[in-house]
Formats: structure tokens, sequence, C-alpha cells
């Protein structure tokens, strides 16, 4: 997952290849509660891993159940032995995150059980609605206390004086999850038939198919009168099933169904793995309203493929009801379709983790569309193919909105788009950009070479503004010292040429920082020594050993963009990268760096000798015949010596900034 605080991505070209996506958010924690409500263990697998489910499990071991992780050595599968309908004994506080789909069906399940228990959550769920819920278990008799704003979370709950003898009305008009969460709480108190009554029309009607769907798994078989009252029979009583497996979720399916679409050539697919047309989820039906705008798509038994259809894209009005997240990746698909389309019915979205509606005009905008929207709808314009404009999305700490504006990526116009706090898609995906990146070809990967002489602090700059960025780092001045430590460690001669030049092209190195990793052993030291300083030298005079460590180079180019440093890196190995930079310092400076590194480590070192050393460095670098030392055309000059390397890192990020428009 990028933990950094944005992250650019490249303009893309195209994207092929088979895509494996994790669970249902709104599977795994129904099921979860679910598990945890019944008689019995249940063994679930492919369950998501996000901090949705993590919330939810840490709270249903804060109450008790039995929780068993990565059950047989897989990650994936967890078993949860439930409470078998008994209230938890001891008082509970609950921090729920962000987490709707435990917020919400908790707060029921533990009002008719009963208890002692406070739930929370960050400041966004304090502001998520959750009063027509409330409204509707208090008619029930349950006790339930706001401890901030009222219709708000956080939660006071407490005993119930229950009375279940008339039907309970709740609004449908606001969140599906309020008909979710009575319909999986109050099987826990059937003691006769229990109706419940929706009061205005009822959103996200796929969302409570899901939960009948669940409940019947689970042993509950809900009445249904139409969309408006809902019956549990009396006696009902949850059973697990002993295993049951999360469907791939089809809400982060559509950003790959809209990816094929958008960007595979005409030779290519995208193949979605653990998910059909004949999914449970109401967001499956995005694969419907993708066609109307003309994706190819085909299903399988068990896998979706997906394929260029018609171009550019059919603008459609569509009422989105029925796949409230997913529509959301429609809305930039209408960046790619000739037209307006417009998404109605979709006042859900201002009561999710932010304010959608507002939040995807917003940024749609920046991107340079027209875009209308109102209380329950949005229709936007796609810029001419010119007029794109490169944007930095907020993300609002949405999930949704960075996957939805990763697939701007492929505006026509080859502009930058910068992703802010990507780290947000841990919600529901936590590796949703690596296997994004699996798929995707860029027009370029971004490089930015920062060269320079010895001691100018390059590695260390190098490394931070990677660290910065999300990039992957490159020591080019490491990979000579890792081929002779390599050949040490493996019995091979500083003189075999051929052996050398074979290991120098498959060296299973990682920079994570400033470490360095050898077959993910800590080296860092180790090829610093004066030992491997000879044998670098000595290894280095072999041209195939220089070529197989130019194409070792090169592969170390990945999405989202890389940053190298060393001497030729500009000149040589990346003349074409965007971003060059030419770090140097004084001498003066240079031998004081290195003297204070050197005393630090316990080495005597003389100021005086240690800077003639480095200036005569300097002039044989300078003057060789081979990459000699200098500034790349069109490099940035940046001269150190009175910066802080705090001030050095932000010159090169406000430098790739201003390449990128942003």
């Amino acid at each position: 997952m990028f933990a950094t605080a944005f992250l650019d991505l490249p303009p893309l070209q195209s994207a092929s290849g088979t895509v494996q996506l994790p669970g249902s958010k709104s599977i795994s924690n129904r099921v979860l509660l679910l598990a945890a409500l019944a008689t019995g263990r249940t063994v679930i697998h492919d369950l998501l891993d996000s901090d949705d489910t993590r919330v939810m499990l840490t709270a249903l071991e804060q109450l008790g159940c039995g929780v068993e992780r990565s059950v047989g050595g897989v990650p994936t599968d967890v078993a949860v032995t439930g409470l078998a309908g008994v209230p938890p004994k001891n008082a509970a506080k609950l921090f729920l995150g962000n987490a709707g789909t435990a917020m919400r069906p908790l707060t029921a399940a533990l009002a008719v059980l009963g208890g002692d228990f406070a739930l929370s959550g960050v400041p966004r769920m304090h502001e998520r609605p959750i009063g027509d819920l409330v409204d509707a278990l208090r008619q029930l008799g349950c006790q339930i206390d706001y401890t901030g704003n009222d219709g708000f979370p956080p939660l006071k709950v407490g005993q119930p004086s229950l009375k279940l003898d008339a039907p309970i009305a709740v609004r449908g008009d606001v969140s599906s999850q309020f008909l979710t969460a009575l319909l999986l709480a109050l099987p826990l108190v059937a003691k006769q038939d229990i109706h419940i009554d929706v009061i205005g029309e009822l959103i996200s009607k796929p969302y409570i198919e899901i939960t009948l769907n669940l409940l019947t798994k689970f042993g509950i078989h809900v009445k249904r009168d139409g969309w408006q009252r809902f019956t549990i029979s009396q006696g009902a009583s949850y059973q697990s099933p002993g295993e049951i497996w999360v469907e791939a979720d089809a809400s982060s399916a559509s950003y790959f169904i809209a990816l094929g679409a958008i960007s595979t050539p005409a030779t290519g697919s995208i193949r979605i793995e653990g998910l059909s047309e004949n999914a449970i989820q109401g967001d499956i039906r995005f694969v419907d309203a993708a066609r109307l705008m003309g994706a190819q798509i085909t299903s399988g038994a068990n896998h979706l493929e997906i394929s260029k259809g018609a171009w550019p894209f059919t603008a459609i009005d569509l009422d989105c009801n029925h796949i409230p997240d997913a529509a959301m990746t429609l809305a930039i698909m209408a960046l790619y379709a000739e037209g307006t389309t417009t998404l109605r019915n979709i006042a859900s979205w201002r009561v999710k983790e932010t304010d959608r509606i507002s939040a995807m005009a917003t940024e749609l905008r920046k991107l340079g569309a027209t875009v209308v929207d109102g209380h329950d709808f949005i229709s936007v314009t796609p810029p001419a193919a010119s007029d794109w404009k490169p944007a930095s999305i907020h993300t609002y700490d949405d999930h949704r909105i960075a996957m939805c504006f990763s697939l701007a990526a492929f505006n026509p116009a080859g502009v930058a788009v910068r992703i802010e706090d990507p780290k947000c898609v841990a919600k529901t995906f936590p590796n949703y950009f690596e296997t994004l990146f699996e798929v995707v070809k860029p027009r370029s990967v971004p490089v930015i070479c920062v060269d320079g002489p010895t001691a100018s602090g390059k590695g260390t700059l190098a490394s931070r503004v990677a660290q910065q960025l999300g990039f992957h780092y490159l020591d080019s001045g490491a990979l000579y010292r890792l081929t002779a430590l390599a050949a040490k460690q493996q019995g091979i001669a500083w003189d075999d040429e051929a052996a050398l030049a074979k290991i120098a092209a498959h060296l299973p190195v990682v920079f994570e920082g400033q470490a360095v990793l050898l077959n993910e052993d800590d080296v860092s030291e180790l090829i610093r020594s004066e030992e491997m300083g000879i044998g670098a030298s000595k290894v280095s005079v072999f041209p195939a050993v220089r070529d197989a460590l130019t194409a070792l180079q090169h592969s170390f180019a990945r999405l989202p963009g890389l940053v190298a440093d060393g001497r030729d890196m500009g000149t040589v190995i990346f003349p074409a990268a965007p971003l060059k930079i030419f770090l140097t310092a004084s001498s003066a400076t240079r031998a004081e760096r290195r003297y204070k590194q050197l005393i630090s480590k316990g080495i005597s070192a003389k100021l005086d000798i240690l800077r003639a050393d480095l200036e005569a460095r300097d002039l044989r670098d300078s003057s060789r015949a081979s990459a000699p030392l200098k500034a790349a055309e069109g490099a940035v000059l940046l001269d150190n010596s009175g910066q802080t390397i705090e001030e050095s890192v932000e010159f090169v990020l406000n430098q790739w900034r201003s390449k990128l428009g942003l």
C-alpha cells in the first residue's frame, strides 16, 4: 500500500492482463457479524483484508467472540465462533473507524441484545447520519443515547425493554444500511413474528438483496412484501453454515471494467477473476451500464473479460439507484464519452465517506470537465482532447474517489494526475495501486536522475525524494560493489568476466531507503568495506559486466517511477529522464561531511587529506574517457553547500511539481 502523502500517475497508454480482486466489503462485514451472532464456528474464505474488516474483527473480539486469523495459513481465511445469540457479558468501547458496514449493524445488534457499549469512529463517521436507525430501535424499547450531536455517532447503548407487538418503521430513503442493520439484529429476539415497514422509497435495493441472501445462508428466511414490508418469523435462530465464501468485490471491479473499456489495445483485454454476472452484489449491474457506454464484456463461470468496444464512449442518462458506489466510476468514464452523461437518483452519495456528489464535481472540474450537480444527480461533459488539465485530486479520505480518478491518467492530452493521500484505498482495497500498475503500460516511466561528485549527498537526497514520491530508488554506485560481493559469496573469481556478467544481470538487490539488501540480507555496511571497493574496481573493467548492469539499471524503471543516483544516470543510463538534478557542493563542504561520517564510525581521518582525495577523484571522474562525470543536458544545478537535506528535498520536489504542471 502506498503510504505517501500523494501519488503521481504518469500518462498511461494501455492495459491488459489478469486481476484478482479482494473480497466484497459489503459481504465481508455482513458475514463477520452473522458469524458472530450465530451458534457454532464459521470459517470465512476470501475475506476482505481492509481497514473496515479489521475494525469489525477487533470489535467482535472485544465482545467475546472467538476469532482465528489466517486459518490454515491462508491470510484471507478467518474463523469466528459466535455468541449464539447470548448478550456479551462485559462492557466494551468499540472504535469502528469510518466503517458504516460495522457501525450501523453493530449498533442494532448490541441494542437488542443489551449491555454497556460505547460506539465511536473517526470524525467523518460522527458526521454520517444514524438517527433514523436509532429512532427505529427506540420504537422497540432499545436504550440508545447520543454522546455527541443528536442523530450521529458516537453512541451509548444500554439495556432494552423490548416491545415487539407493533411493526417497526424505518426510513429507506437515506441509507439501505439502516434496514440491513434491523434485518441482521431482529432474528436475535424473534419470540414472535416481527414486521419492519419501510417509509419512503427504499434506495440501494441490491444491498438489501445481499443481506437477505446471506441471512438465508445462516438459517434466517425473511418474508418480503415488495420493498415496503419485511417479516422475520417467530422462532428464527442463527446457525453457522460451517463454511462460507466471500465474492470478489463488485464495486472494486468497476474500476477494472472501466480500465479495460478505456485502454485495452485491439488485441488485449482485462480479465477479472473471482466474479461473474451471477454475483449477488448489486454493483455487478455496473456491467450493464458500462455496456451502454460501449464496453465489450463477456462473463464466465467465475470471471469477467473486458475489451475496448465503441470509442469514444456513448454518453448516457441513467438512474443509478441500484449501483450507488459503482456509479462513481461512470462519472469518470463520462470523461471519455461524446456528449453529456447524467447520473440520477444518487442522493445517497451525500451521506457516504464524504459528500461524494460535491467531491466528484469539484475534482472533475479540475481536469477540465464541465459539471452540473444537484441534490441527487450529476452531469459531466468532458473537455476537448487538448483541453485536459493536469490536476492534483483531493480524495477527502474516500477510497472510491482515489480509485476512480486513477483512470483519468489515460487522458488523451497526456497530462499528469496526482492522487492525494493514496493510502485511503486501504478502506477496501489496500493494494489497489500495485494491482493497477501490474496491468497498465505508461507512455514512459518517469525517472528523476540525481548525479554528482563523491560526498555531495546524492544518495541521501535521492532516497528521501523517492520516499516522498513513493517511487522506486536506485543507488547505481552500489551495483559494482554488490556484484563483487555476490561473486565472492558464490566462489566466483573477480576476473571471470562471463560468470560475473551473469551475476550482474540477475542481482537480487532491493534498495529500501538507504539500506541495501542482497538476497534479503542487509549488506549496506559490508559493501562499503575496503575489500568490496577493491572488488568493485576489478569487476568494473569488464564490458560484459558494464552492459549487464546497464540493463539491470534500466529494469529499475517501474511504475509509479524511479529516482536514480550516480555519476552517469542523466548522461548515459536515463538520458530521456524528464528531471535531471546535478548535485554538488564545495570540496571543503564535502570533505567536512565525509570527515564527520568517518569519525562517527570510529575511523580516524584528517580533513585536509580527505579534501585533497576528493578533489583528485573529481578530476579523475570528470576527465575519464567512458561516461565522464558532468551535468547532463538540461540538468538543474543544485549546490547544497549551505542547505539542509530537507531544503534540498523540497527543492527537488518543487522542480518535479513544476515539470508536471501541478
